[in-house]
């Protein structure tokens, strides 16, 4: 049993992973197990060249940060499962007690983060009486979103990045993704207000 499985490894899941993994040192988060699926296929990171976003040399490739990211987590967080090369075709149960299938397995999570992005071939079964069209997207793109309250789909559920309804910018996805990790860790520490940072101090 998984405490919380992101699926999509893209912008806003390995960030949402990323802060997820740093809070290991909290009391509240040290038994927790985190896993991501991180299955990039179809991201549109794939095609993607980036010289507007804060922190990422110009000229930095969208198919260089996919393989950055998931090395960036194994090193600095291997307690996170990362789980390659498998796609999630369903989810069933409520909260808190999903199970999570996918073309090859079946997980069982507590908490589910949906980030893979606003095609509109999202086919998550379990998931599709919550797709709406995007609205901060051109109509003639066709692209959808879950419908969602502050990224909150239904108990236990929540969505990220483009799917959540954002423009697709790399810094508003990431932030999407951090703000829904931190989200998580408050829930975690009683509804204390908390997140992840590290200090040189």
């Amino acid at each position: 049993m998984f405490d919380i499985l992101v699926v999509g490894g893209g912008v806003s899941g390995m960030s949402c992973a990323l802060v997820l993994g740093s809070a290991k040192n909290k009391p509240f988060a040290t038994d927790k197990k985190i896993g991501i699926f991180t299955h990039q296929k179809t991201s549109s990171l794939q095609e993607a060249l980036f010289n507007n976003a804060y922190g990422i040399p110009p000229g930095k490739l969208g198919s260089e940060l996919l393989e950055e990211s998931t090395e960036h987590l194994s090193k600095a967080y291997p307690h996170i499962t990362q789980i390659p090369e498998e796609k999630v075709l369903k989810i069933e149960g409520q909260f808190p007690e999903f199970t999570v299938l996918t073309n090859k397995n079946s997980y069982q999570t507590k908490i589910i983060v949906i980030g893979i992005g606003s095609a509109n071939t999202f086919a998550i079964d379990g998931l599709m009486h919550y797709v709406e069209p995007h609205q901060k997207s051109l109509p003639e793109k066709q692209r959808i979103q879950l419908k969602n309250s502050d990224h909150k789909v239904a108990e236990g559920i929540y969505v990220i990045g483009t799917l959540a309804g954002w423009r697709s910018q790399l810094a508003i996805a990431a932030g999407s993704g951090a703000a829904v990790a931190t989200d998580i860790l408050t829930a975690w520490n009683d509804g204390v207000q908390t997140h992840a940072h590290d200090s040189i101090r």
